[in-house]
């Protein structure tokens, strides 16, 4: 392979002086052998196809690695409390039916392809109300503590609700629910939380709207409860949240400030209601036993009357059948009744004595021999 020499003219710099003098030529380079030449290239040639080659390896290996990489990172979990759905592009990926993920291992393609999105259907999630209770601080909160009791309300803070006979009171709810439908609740709404925060302040100031101040505090606490869920489950079917709501609590509270008025009348009202059950109690106790006794008396009056009715019902039907004895002879009549009824008498007596009659009809005169009755000695009197 033959290469071209290049031999370098000396130069004149611009605007030095005519005619002076050049510097003296290089010398020129003795040319390489061919041979020389020839060994130099090949060397190059091998060097750079090994480079060559070693770079298509690692190439190779990465490349390998990239796609073990991809692989790997498109396996997820979905936990035992949970169902997932895969998006490919916006839409849904799987059957029909039931494209939802059960738990367990999955595979993906890596965003922006595939995109998980989890459901967390085996827990329980809260909403609280953000409007109609006082303000507070965490502290108060954690320790039961109500803040400071002030003449007004501060706008921005303290929130409240307007009854039915135009009062002021503070009312919080605080619901629990499940998810049950998770298609709905992933794809119908963009946060299901924050609907339903609304929808619970909704059911308060609606409940609040319905009930005066005083039924709402203390005599209809479990009706206004009742209306406020009942107004929220209503709204969640209507709306299709897919969620189903758990066992909840709803407060309500007069304002800070004149609480204690309030108490003061529903103490009232207790000791109103403790007297009028006590003094119900006491007369259906007093109405009972008299009722009890005028049963007493009328069942023992219709008995008497009764045992005398059948006295007097014996004795006229034995007066009845001893009539015509009578009417038919007085005397054998009267003796034989005086007869049956000595002995009747005499039946009893232990002594009997029989006295006939003097023969000239005088009575007998009749001794009765009792013995002494015993003297007790008189007490000998005593001195001081």
């Amino acid at each position: 392979m033959n290469r071209a020499h290049l031999h370098l003219e000396p130069y004149q710099e611009q605007g030095g002086q005519a005619g002076a003098p050049r510097p003296a030529p290089t010398p020129a380079q003795p040319a390489r052998p061919p041979s020389e030449v020839t060994t130099v290239d090949d060397a190059s040639t091998q060097a750079l196809s090994e480079a060559l080659r070693s770079s298509f390896q690692i190439i190779k290996f990465l490349m390998v690695g990239l796609v073990v990489v991809f692989i790997a990172s498109g396996i997820f979990t979905v936990e035992p409390n949970q169902v997932a759905l895969k998006l490919r592009f916006g839409r849904p990926v799987g059957t029909d039916t039931d494209p939802l993920l059960k738990p367990g291992l999955h595979w993906a393609f890596p965003e922006p392809i595939d995109e998980i999105v989890r459901i967390p259907i085996g827990q329980s999630h809260s909403v609280v109300s953000s409007v109609g209770w006082y303000a507070v601080s965490p502290q108060e909160e954690a320790q039961g503590i109500p803040p400071t009791a002030r003449p007004t309300l501060i706008p921005l803070a303290d929130g409240y609700t307007l009854t039915a006979d135009g009062n002021i009171i503070h009312v919080r709810a605080s619901v629990k629910y499940r998810i049950t439908e998770p298609l709905a609740y992933a794809f119908k709404f963009a946060n299901v939380s924050n609907s339903l925060q609304n929808v619970l302040n909704n059911a308060i100031l609606y409940a609040s709207a319905r009930y005066p101040a005083h039924a709402a505090l203390y005599e209809s606490r479990g009706d206004f409860k009742d209306l406020v869920l009942a107004r929220v489950n209503q709204m969640i079917e209507q709306h299709q949240f897919g969620i189903t709501l758990e066992p909840s609590d709803v407060e309500t509270a007069a304002p800070l400030f004149v609480k204690e008025a309030f108490d003061e009348v529903q103490r009232a009202e207790q000791d109103r209601s403790t007297k009028i059950n006590t003094a119900q109690g006491e007369a259906d106790v007093t109405v009972q036993k008299a009722a009890g006794e005028a049963r007493g008396l009328r069942s023992a009056g219709l008995s008497s009357s009764n045992q005398l009715v059948q006295a007097v019902s014996a004795d006229a039907k034995y007066f009845l059948d001893q009539l015509p004895y009578y009417e038919k002879d007085p005397e054998l009549f009267r003796a034989r009744l005086l007869t049956e009824r000595i002995s009747r008498i005499m039946t009893n007596a232990q002594e009997k004595w029989f006295i006939p009659d003097h023969a000239d009809g005088q009575p007998w005169k009749k001794w009765l021999h009792l013995n002494r009755e015993v003297t007790k000695p008189k007490a000998a009197p005593q001195h001081p």
